[in-house]
């Protein structure tokens, strides 16, 4: 039977939150872990489904996984049991990561067509475009994707039409074992990106980050085991940010690392918001007179497209006008729908209301958005559609007076670890029902 959440709004938020590793960082570290047959240990692993999902996917294709304690976890690939990634429990895009390294353990590779978030087309021909130009031949069936490399995938010039963080990541994979050297350009510098780097480097890679969003990589006969920790999450961190900014609140996140929040807090400054960076965590504190500013997303280490919609929520309880212009994914403003029931005053256009050059120009995609507050937001009911959007209306029921009920919050679940214990420990009234 699906959950839902009953939350009840309008009062202030106090108290601390400890942040989990980044899933972003968790699920790739441990995909990556098939390209050793020695052990790879993982410490700050969350414990959502995301991870639940990659666990499937290693341990399918032959992976050994033990907990060493509830985040740290053991893996070891001795041998490829199956190429094959077939009757996972759910669809997720983390599938398609693992092409790369079953074609260097077993020369083929089968995964099922992907899933993940509604938030507009995430195309996989960008990950099937450079297989294919280092050497691999790629069938796609109904069912999945069929791949096969005839000797060794081999190195290549790698110029990506836009930085996206999974085809960056698939390119890596590929080259780091490939024969010669691979160059990718245009590619991807998430913090993420760059702790799988540097735990490739640990397992023997030769990884070079260049400027101008080029990577180098030259190819290596075996990778071997290593450890590595996960780097907290930063969109976990800017959630509860905005929830404090929102609820005129005070939460101190545990965890949360300044070198990788400078945008996010550049915001909540000129919004505001405050923030004290402290070594253990940040500080983030609201208040009754945010203003409207002007925002643009964009790929690191511009303003992170996942901090936008818990960020929007914020802006609603802001004085006059904010423009938020979307350039990541074209559809990222579908849950402001379920804002306007809430009360809030939200415009949606198609034209670039920003500077920053973007690939939706001149398309019919509504990706700007025109907020105008203060909004009173009142309790309703709404469904989750995604994981980013769901945490937007959890802010939003925190901020609105009355009772909101919030179903399919399975999404929550895929990325957020105890999410209901850690907002109850500052205040939140959120209680979960099943229906």
């Amino acid at each position: 039977m699906p959950d839902i959440f009953h939350i009840t709004g309008g009062s202030p938020l106090s108290g601390e939150i400890e942040i989990s590793g980044a899933k972003n960082a968790a699920s790739k570290m441990m995909i990556a872990s098939l390209l050793t047959d020695e052990p790879v240990i993982l410490a700050n692993i969350p414990r959502q489904q995301e991870t639940e999902i990659t666990h499937e996917i290693i341990t399918t294709v032959g992976a050994h996984v033990e907990w060493i304690d509830e985040h740290t976890l053991r893996a070891q690939t001795k041998e490829i049991a199956s190429s094959s990634v077939r009757e996972l429990s759910r669809k997720n895009r983390i599938s398609v990561l693992a092409i790369a390294p079953l074609l260097h353990r077993t020369k083929e590779a089968f995964v099922p067509l992907v899933g993940g978030d509604k938030i507009g087309p995430r195309p996989v021909n960008f990950h099937i475009d450079v297989l294919e130009k280092m050497g691999a031949t790629i069938e796609e069936t109904p069912d999945g994707y069929h791949a096969r490399v005839q000797d060794r995938l081999r190195g290549a010039l790698i110029e990506l039409p836009y930085p996206s963080v999974g085809a960056t990541e698939t390119s890596i994979f590929a080259a780091v074992l490939a024969r010669g050297r691979t160059i990718i350009r245009n590619a991807a510098m998430e913090p993420e990106i760059k702790g799988v780097i540097m735990m490739l480097q640990n397992m023997g890679a030769i990884v070079q980050i260049n400027a101008n969003r080029s990577i180098e990589v030259i190819g290596v006969e075996k990778l071997h085991g290593t450890q590595a920790r996960i780097m907290p999450d930063r969109i976990e961190a800017a959630s509860y940010g905005s929830m404090a900014i929102g609820t005129a609140g005070e939460i101190f996140v545990r965890g949360a690392q300044h070198l990788q929040m400078l945008t996010f807090l550049n915001a909540v400054r000129k919004i505001g918001g405050e923030y004290e960076v402290r070594d253990e965590g940040i500080l983030f504190r609201g208040s009754k007179n945010l203003v409207g500013i002007e925002l643009e997303t964009d790929t690191h280490p511009g303003f992170m497209t996942d901090w936008q919609q818990p960020f929007v929520v914020a802006l609603t309880q802001a004085k006059g006008t904010s423009v938020v212009h979307e350039t990541v994914y074209e559809e990222r403003f579908g849950y402001t729908e379920a804002l306007k029931k809430m009360g809030a005053d939200i415009t949606l256009s198609n034209n670039c209301l920003g500077e920053i050059h973007c690939r939706f120009k001149e398309q019919n995609y509504k990706h700007s958005a025109v907020i105008t507050g203060p909004a009173h937001l009142h309790g309703a009911e709404v469904e989750v559609p995604d994981i980013r959007a769901g945490l937007a209306f959890v802010v939003a029921a925190l901020v609105a007076e009355g009772t909101s009920t919030l179903t399919g919050i399975h999404h929550l679940d895929r990325g957020y670890e105890r999410l209901q214990e850690k907002l109850q420990g500052v205040g939140a009234k959120i209680e979960r029902k099943i229906i």
